[in-house]
């Protein structure tokens, strides 16, 4: 075969890298679910089959990233973006104010549909300096007593993280979307958390939620019934038909990772990756810039820029002659990304790397 037909290092930054285990095991059941008569696309939702699978997913993510039994699991559907406006329409009550961490284009959108939903505070927004940094505690100036203060944890677009999650003795929303279960999960001061899975958990379709039980249990019955988290729980992720196949993939995930060593072994292998390619970008000053602060980079993201729009588009074109692909950096932004999620092996970063130093050398 020629090389349209191999795969390549992929970075692209959603939907991202799956580990190739995972795929191969998926492709096999396409075609049959052992004991099922049939493919994971038509068994049904309702069936022992695919209680089984949700049953597994459930314990393993318990396990795998220590979640006490005060917090629902859930599997949504929507993506991230539906949880942008479901956590307040559900718990921003008349009366109360939310306050929103605006970290970058996503943390904005999620902040901007709650505004549309009641009071809203900016306890901190970075963007008139480019998004390139997170707060520091000191830094963030709350509203009084705010019914919770929502912050994203990864910032795709900009390559920022939070190292930790902000100490503030308030309720906590995390937007986890794009670094969860890169490492130990940190539940500390959280209420709430939630992650789209197309960049770590599996393929795009599904939504995991984590509310802890207390919290879920002040949300608001006067919404729509699809978008009540309580009827989600008491329906064990299954109000309406679920999205089988993503939910299916996503304990495929889990395990793979539980196969990695679990996830300190993760948060050491990527701390790894990205070291080999910040270091690669950082040997070369003059040629490229970063796009965030070296205090708040991103393990998931890296994302920088050569010394001219040109110059980026012959860095892809090149990267991708050498078998890298989805270096481009996000429309509205530009510049180039590469994405360093969980199956992103450490043999993609060392070609990445290797390109990186040698590019404009000659």
């Amino acid at each position: 075969m020629g090389p349209d037909h191999e795969r390549k290092h992929n970075f692209t930054a959603g939907p991202g890298v799956l580990p190739l285990e995972v795929l191969e095991g998926l492709r096999d059941d396409l075609l049959l679910i052992v004991g099922a008569g049939a493919g994971i696309l038509e068994i049904s939702h309702r069936g022992e089959h695919f209680e089984k699978i949700l049953a597994e997913a459930e314990a393993r993510l318990r396990a795998l990233a220590g979640i006490p039994e005060d917090w629902e699991i859930l599997f949504l559907p929507g993506g991230a973006s539906t949880q942008f406006f479901q956590v307040p329409l559900s718990f921003l009550t008349p009366g109360k104010t939310a306050d929103y961490l605006v970290t970058g284009h996503w943390a904005a959108k999620a902040r901007d549909e709650a505004a549309a939903l009641g009071s809203v505070n900016t306890a901190w927004d970075g963007k008139a300096s480019g998004y390139d940094h997170v707060p520091r505690d000191d830094e963030i100036r709350l509203s009084e007593s705010p019914a919770y203060v929502h912050y994203t944890s990864n910032n795709t677009i900009y390559g920022t993280r939070f190292s930790r999650p902000p100490r503030l003795d308030v309720p906590l929303v995390a937007d986890k979307s794009s670094d969860m279960l890169a490492g130990p999960l940190d539940l500390e001061g959280h209420v709430l958390v939630y992650a789209s899975a197309q960049k770590n958990l599996g393929p795009a379709g599904v939504t995991l939620v984590l509310i802890r039980k207390d919290f879920l249990e002040t949300a608001r019955d006067d919404v729509p019934s699809m978008l009540r988290y309580r009827l989600h729980a008491e329906k064990e992720s299954r109000l309406n038909t679920p999205p089988v196949f993503a939910i299916h993939a996503l304990g495929r995930v889990l395990r793979w990772i539980e196969e990695q060593g679990g996830l300190v072994a993760m948060a050491d292998r990527n701390e790894k990756k990205a070291a080999l390619v910040y270091a690669a970008l950082d040997a070369r000053p003059d040629f490229y810039r970063g796009l965030s602060r070296p205090d708040s980079r991103s393990l998931m993201n890296v994302c920088f820029r050569a010394p001219s729009p040109e110059l980026d588009r012959k860095l892809v074109a090149e990267a991708e002659r050498r078998g890298l692909i989805g270096l481009s950096g996000y429309r509205d932004v530009g510049g180039l990304r590469a994405s360093l999620y969980n199956a992103c092996p450490m043999e993609a970063c060392e070609a990445l790397a290797g390109l990186l130093l040698a590019f404009g050398e000659t």
